[in-house]
């Protein structure tokens, strides 16, 4: 017999330290798609390890088995006239709820709302409707680190847009440099909207100091928002509550993908006025006080009218699932055991030939979360990607991962403390022709093991880079393709197949 499900954060008991590890490594160990195997260009099989977990983390398994339980409910939201409707618009509302108590935002300052597609549809809204709300404040700052997705969208709707540059550290690259942000902010003054930042960089794992940001940005009478993408699943986010309030965070986006949730609904937490006010940039059923023939007038009320449409219901009570299950276990908890997991993958490459680890590798200097990059000197980071892939079961992304100019940048760098003997104009050539990197990225379930195979192959590919060489042939696209191992995906899964394997039960 089913009967109702209780998610409720109401009444928990706390956990002590060793509870909190206990069920941490229970989430983590359980992800689903760990135990995957595929058989390999060698004709062995192996388990695969997971290493891009920036692009895409896996499900957790307590995500997928609550979203069991709630599919018997599923009715849509917006209504409360029959059980089901009265389920899910409750389990919704607290999906919201989540979310604020997630990233610590007032309840009474702050609001959250989903979006479409992931963090990009919910920075295209910020920056359109920030734009509107403040139209005396022509001028975006971002940085020369950023994500497509944190770039893009402040250039369609600001008339000028300033990419400050990250600061040289010792070794190499490190964080939005503090210093040009103040410049850039003297500079526009008043027509400055807002700073627009990653909390954490999705090619090399740098920490970005948000709350440093926040204070500056505020002394101008700006904003901050911080692309939160990389940094949701990494870090403990306090966007009120700070010691001084100057330090609290305007806005946070995110998306559910990068945080143990299924699909990418788009999140957004901001403040309420900087919402309020103005008309809804997408409207709809469900963001509406009344409409007549000739007019329409908007809910005042929040996150309502940010969310016109059916909603992405169980891609909600999937994230608010991850949210709370992570918030069990304490985000402190999770950034500690990571930064450790970092220093060890750090440590473990740069002790290999010809390897080159993007931006500066002093990890008490520049703090990284969730990801590094690197290349194999001499070997194309899409072969290496490949050979990781192919041969050794890593499961790892290249090329620029779409962060053009920061990825450019670093890789400029490189080869100038390599050789400089080279000019300017030889070497933005070079780095062009070599553009790309292979980034390895990790979860709650990455383990040392993890590290140790990644280190293993790479030293690998460096000691016999010919003979890897040798099986590929590159194609105009860039990518390598193996000579004479294939790998089908159809014969693992494919929609119409499952589909038809169904009904022949």
């Amino acid at each position: 017999m089913n009967r109702p499900m209780n998610i409720s954060a109401n009444g928990t008991t706390p956990l002590d330290g060793t509870s909190k590890q206990a069920l941490l490594d229970k989430l983590g160990q359980q992800a689903v798609g760990l135990d995957v195997d595929f058989v390999l260009a060698d004709g062995e099989t192996s388990r695969r390890v997971y290493l891009d977990s920036t692009a895409s983390t896996l499900r957790l398994q307590v995500v997928q088995d609550v979203l069991d339980k709630y599919q018997p409910y599923y009715s849509n939201t917006h209504s409360m006239v029959h059980f089901g409707a009265k389920l899910s618009t409750s389990q919704y509302a607290w999906a919201h709820e989540m979310v604020l108590k997630f990233v610590h935002a007032d309840p009474e300052a702050y609001t959250a709302f989903f979006t479409g597609n992931g963090t990009t549809a919910g920075i295209n809204r910020v920056a359109q409707t920030l734009r509107a709300q403040r139209p005396e404040r022509d001028v975006a700052i971002t940085s020369v680190m950023e994500h497509h997705s944190n770039d893009l969208p402040h250039r369609k709707h600001f008339a000028h847009v300033v990419h400050v540059p990250a600061e040289d550290g010792p070794n190499s690259l490190g964080s939005v440099c503090l210093r040009s942000v103040e410049a850039a902010l003297e500079k526009y003054g008043d027509r400055v909207n807002y700073i627009s930042v990653t909390g954490v960089s999705n090619v090399t794992g740098i920490i970005n100091p948000v709350h440093k940001l926040a204070e500056l940005a505020h002394r101008y009478g700006a904003l901050l928002v911080v692309d939160a993408a990389q940094m949701i699943a990494h870090l403990p986010i306090h966007m009120s509550g700070n010691s001084d309030s100057a330090r609290d965070i305007d806005v946070v986006v995110f998306s559910g993908h990068k945080i143990y949730a299924p699909g990418s609904p788009g999140v957004v937490v901001a403040r309420k006025e900087l919402f309020s006010g103005i008309e809804p940039q997408e409207v709809g059923g469900g963001m509406v006080e009344d409409v007549w023939l000739d007019r329409f007038t908007s809910t005042p009320k929040l996150p309502d009218r940010e969310e016109a449409g059916t909603p992405n219901i169980c891609g909600a009570i999937g994230l608010a699932t991850a949210l709370y299950a992570l918030d069990r276990v304490g985000m402190d908890l999770i950034a500690d055991e990571e930064e450790e997991l970092i220093k060890y993958a750090l440590r473990k490459l740069s002790e290999i030939d010809d390897v080159v680890i993007y931006g500066d590798n002093d990890a008490e200097r520049y703090a990284r979360a969730g990801a590094l990059s690197f290349n194999v000197k001499g070997v194309h980071h899409g072969l290496t990607g490949a050979v990781l892939n192919d041969y050794f079961n890593i499961a790892v992304r290249n090329e620029c991962f779409c962060a053009h100019p920061y990825v450019r940048e670093m890789i400029t760098q490189a080869l100038a403390d390599e050789d400089d003997g080279l000019t300017n104009e030889e070497l933005e050539a070079l780095a062009e022709m070599q553009r790309g990197m292979v980034r390895a990225s990790f979860g709650i379930y990455t383990t040392r093991a993890d590290i140790d195979a990644l280190a293993e192959a790479v030293r690998a590919i460096g000691e016999n880079r010919g003979l890897y060489e040798g099986q590929y042939d590159q194609l105009e696209c860039g990518d390598f393709v193996h000579k004479t191992f294939q790998f089908n995906p159809e014969e693992f899964f494919s929609i119409g197949g499952a589909v038809d394997a169904w009904l022949a039960e």
